[in-house]
């Protein structure tokens, strides 16, 4: 019987391909949707300065009257706070990963080259994952977006349709917002679900937007779709509003002295940022959300 590759297959030459195979990103959906963005000196604390309202002598809100000739004005007080963002307790995101020499040599891809491209992408979904979550301490962690004090708030929402959208747009108009500058953030499910809506034609109520490649908006507010936002939570929000403190982008550092006693490399990623809303009623968070029945 003649000899075959089936059988000597450790004799027989193998094509490997150099294409690394890694699984979807997903890119900063909350960085993208547009927040003002202040990148701190050296990683210090970030103050910005509020005027929340006039006060009275009694520390009450002051309400404007009418004066008559002769009469004295009343005198109003000025009362000033300020947003705190990136405390000098506030933790990063770092991570490492060594490897050694040897598989950095006989690798058939730039190996260094795509760890840093693999931690720097895991290091930005991590941040994402918590400005669009309902976690956080905003001391020792960031806060996310549905963990933020003083934001609006529709509950039991049920089905999500254009009807909430429209009660949170509703609510976001009582408090002054520009309704022009405000995103919806959904789940991939809630997105599909407005997807679905049709008028009494069966034409679809959600329309593309012209000026974003494959974007859709709903009452005329962009759209923004991220899993990982908490199951059963939506928000409407004016991004403008929303500060984003960053002390350092995912950075990245390969160490060659550090494990030198091993003939090993390593590579690490640090990232620091903190976020919060300068102001909270430009906010609206939806909660109590279903699926269609």
């Amino acid at each position: 019987m003649a000899a075959s590759t089936t059988a000597n297959s450790e004799l027989t030459q193998e094509q490997v391909s150099t294409t690394l195979i890694k699984p979807l990103e997903q890119a900063s959906v909350f960085l993208a949707a547009g927040p003002r963005i202040f990148d701190t000196a050296g990683g210090n604390t970030l103050r910005i300065p509020t005027m929340p309202a006039l006060v009275d002598g009694d520390g009450e809100p002051f309400e404007h009257t009418f004066t008559g000739e002769n009469e004295l004005i009343p005198e109003a007080e000025l009362a000033t706070d300020e947003l705190v963002l990136l405390p000098s307790t506030m933790k990063s995101i770092k991570t490492i990963t060594r490897y050694s020499n040897e598989l950095a040599r006989q690798s058939i891809v730039s190996l260094d080259a795509a760890i840093q491209a693999r931690m720097v992408a895991d290091v930005a979904g991590a941040v994402d994952a918590r400005l669009l979550s309902a976690s956080g301490d905003g001391v020792t962690e960031p806060q996310g977006m549905f963990a933020w004090d003083g934001t609006q708030e529709l509950t039991t929402v049920g089905e999500l349709t254009l009807d909430a959208l429209l009660e949170a747009q509703g609510l976001a108009l009582t408090a002054n917002v520009d309704i022009s500058a405000l995103r919806v953030f959904v789940r991939p499910s809630e997105y599909m679900q407005l997807r679905k809506l049709k008028d009494g034609d069966g034409r679809y109520l959600l329309q593309p937007d012209a000026t974003a490649a494959g974007g859709y908006t709903a009452l005329g507010m962009p759209i923004a779709v991220s899993s990982c936002i908490p199951n059963g939570r939506a928000a409407v929000a004016d991004v403008s509003q929303i500060a984003v403190a960053r002390d350092v982008m995912p950075s990245v550092k390969v160490l060659t002295e550090r494990y030198a006693d091993y003939d090993q490399q390593a590579i690490r990623v640090v990232s620091r940022f903190d976020a919060k809303p300068m102001q909270p009623a430009a906010v609206v968070t939806l909660s109590g959300i279903t699926e269609p029945a």
